[in-house]
C-alpha cells in the first residue's frame, strides 16, 4: 500500500469542485434500466467509479468512458444476472444494481458487498424495500437472490433509518414497476435530487425527492438521455476545511453552495469568514478558532462523510469541543491515528470529546477508509514536521486528482505508490 508524505503548509487559492462520486455511482446503477444509450457528464474518475463501470461491462452493457472529458455513455442490454464478488466486495454502492437487473431480467444475484471499514452497514433496508415492492429476496451462502414477483398496485416502504443507498436503490428499481410505490422516511441529500432529475429525463414519473415522502408511478420503459453530475459536496466540505485548518484561506468553485449550509455554520460559529456565491465559495481563517460543538446527523444535517475532517480542525481550536456521531456510530478510527500526532480528544459511546491544542506533530498514521484518510492528510498539512500517512489508497476511491489539487493551493505532499489502482 502507498503513502502520502505531507510538510506543513499555509493553503491558499482555488480549488475546482469535481462531480460527485456518491451521485455518479447510483446514476450509473440506473442506466441498467434501458437498453437506450445514457449519457453522463462530468462524472469523476476514481477507483469506485472504474468499479461500478466494471460492474456495468462485466453484466453486458457497452461503456465509453472518455476520461479527459469526464463522460461515459452507456448503452446496450443487459447479458448477465451475477455480479460476482471480485467486484461487489470493492464498495457498498455496487449493491444497487440488484434491483435494476432483477427488474430488466426477472432476476438478480450479487453477493454482500463490501466498501469502506466504518462500522456496521447493513443492507438490511435495501432487502426489505425490494420485500415490499413484489420481489422475493432470499439469501444462501453469501449471495443475495432477487426475483421479480407481483407488486401490489399502491405500496408504502418505510425505512425505519433515511438511507441513502436503500432510497435510491427502491426509487431506481420502482421506476419499472406498475402502480405507485411511496418511500416514507427517505432520504433527503442532495443526490437523492440528481438521481430523480435522471430517472424522469429517462421517462419515469418520480416526485418528492428533498423531502422525506418520495412518490414513484412506474411507467412501461425508460429511454436514454444525457445528464450532468452535480458538483461533489463532500470533497468541497473536504477542502474547505483543509484551508482553514492550515490557517490559510481559499475559494472553491463548481459547488452548490447550498448543499454544504450545515458545514457553512459550523465553521462561521468557530469564527472563519465564509463568503457563498452562486457557485463559490471564499472562505478564510482566524489566527485561532473557536470550538464548537456538532451533532453528525442525515441531511440536511452535519454529514457523517465530512465528520472526520471536521474533528481535525477542532483539534486545533481553542477551547473544548464534542462531535457526535449520530449515523455511523463507532465511525472513529482516525481519533486514535490524531492523538498519536499530539491531539488531545477520547471516545465516549458515540461521542468524541475533543480539547483543542496549539499544534499537532507530524508522525506516521495510518488511513482506514476513505473519509478517515483524507483527514489525515489536512492533518499532516497542518501539522509540525513531516507526516506520513500509510495506507492512503482509500483516498483515490473518493477525491479526483486529490495530491494535484492539494498540491495547486500550496500544499507540500507527494505521494510514493504502493498499489494504487490504475485510473
Amino acid at each position: 500500500m502507498g503513502s502520502i508524505i505531507t510538510e506543513k503548509s499555509v493553503l491558499s487559492g482555488e480549488v475546482k469542485i469535481s462531480g460527485a462520486k456518491n451521485s455518479a455511482l447510483p446514476l450509473l446503477a440506473a442506466t441498467l434500466l434501458t437498453e437506450e444509450e445514457v449519457v453522463l457528464h462530468k462524472v469523476p474518475v476514481l477507483a469506485d467509479i472504474e468499479t461500478m463501470v466494471d460492474i456495468l461491462r462485466t453484466v453486458g452493457k457497452k461503456v465509453i468512458f472518455e476520461k479527459d472529458t469526464n463522460t461515459i455513455r452507456i448503452s446496450g442490454p443487459i447479458l448477465h444476472t451475477h455480479v460476482s464478488y471480485d467486484l461487489v466486495r470493492k464498495m457498498r454502492a455496487s449493491f444497487n444494481v440488484l434491483g435494476p437487473i432483477a427488474v430488466m431480467m426477472g432476476e438478480a444475484s450479487t453477493p454482500l458487498p463490501g466498501g469502506c471499514a466504518i462500522g456496521v452497514r447493513p443492507v438490511d433496508f435495501h432487502i426489505e424495500g425490494l420485500k415490499r415492492i413484489g420481489f422475493d429476496v432470499t439469501y444462501d451462502h453469501g449471495e443475495i437472490l432477487a426475483k421479480r414477483g407481483t407488486k401490489p398496485e399502491e405500496v408504502t416502504v418505510y425505512l425505519p433509518f433515511p438511507s441513502v443507498g436503500a432510497t435510491e436503490h427502491v426509487m431506481s428499481t420502482a421506476a419499472l414497476l406498475p402502480g405507485i410505490t411511496i418511500i416514507e422516511n427517505a432520504a433527503m441529500e442532495p443526490e437523492i435530487n440528481d438521481l430523480q432529475d435522471l430517472l424522469n429525463k429517462m421517462g419515469a414519473k418520480v416526485t418528492g425527492a428533498g423531502t422525506s415522502r418520495i412518490v414513484v408511478e412506474g411507467v412501461r420503459k425508460l429511454h436514454g438521455c444525457e445528464h450532468t453530475v452535480i458538483p461533489d459536496r463532500i470533497e468541497a466540505g473536504t477542502y474547505a476545511i483543509a484551508f482553514l485548518a492550515t490557517g490559510g484561506e481559499g475559494v472553491i468553485t463548481d459547488v452548490e453552495p447550498s448543499h454544504l449550509d450545515a458545514l457553512w455554520f459550523v465553521l462561521e460559529r468557530t469564527g472563519a469568514i465564509v463568503k457563498k456565491g452562486s457557485n463559490f465559495v471564499e472562505l478564510k481563517s482566524w489566527h485561532r478558532w473557536k470550538s464548537c460543538d456538532i451533532n453528525v446527523l442525515p441531511y440536511p444535517g452535519f454529514p457523517t462523510d465530512l465528520q472526520p475532517q471536521i474533528i481535525v480542525y477542532l483539534a486545533l481550536a481553542q477551547g473544548t469541543s464534542t462531535v457526535t456521531e449520530n449515523v455511523f456510530k463507532t465511525r472513529f478510527a482516525h481519533v486514535g491515528e490524531l492523538v498519536r500526532m499530539g491531539a488531545d480528544m477520547k471516545i465516549m459511546e458515540n461521542t468524541v470529546f475533543i480539547n483543542g491544542v496549539e499544534k499537532l506533530e507530524g508522525t506516521t498514521v495510518m488511513g482506514t477508509d476513505l473519509r478517515a484518510t483524507a483527514a489525515l492528510v489536512i492533518a499532516g498539512l497542518a501539522a509540525e514536521g513531516t507526516t506520513e500517512v500509510t495506507q492512503v489508497e482509500h483516498i483515490f476511491r473518493g477525491y479526483e486528482h486529490v495530491v494535484e489539487k492539494f498540491s495547486k493551493i500550496g500544499g507540500k505532499l507527494r505521494y510514493v505508490p504502493g498499489g494504487v489502482p490504475e485510473i
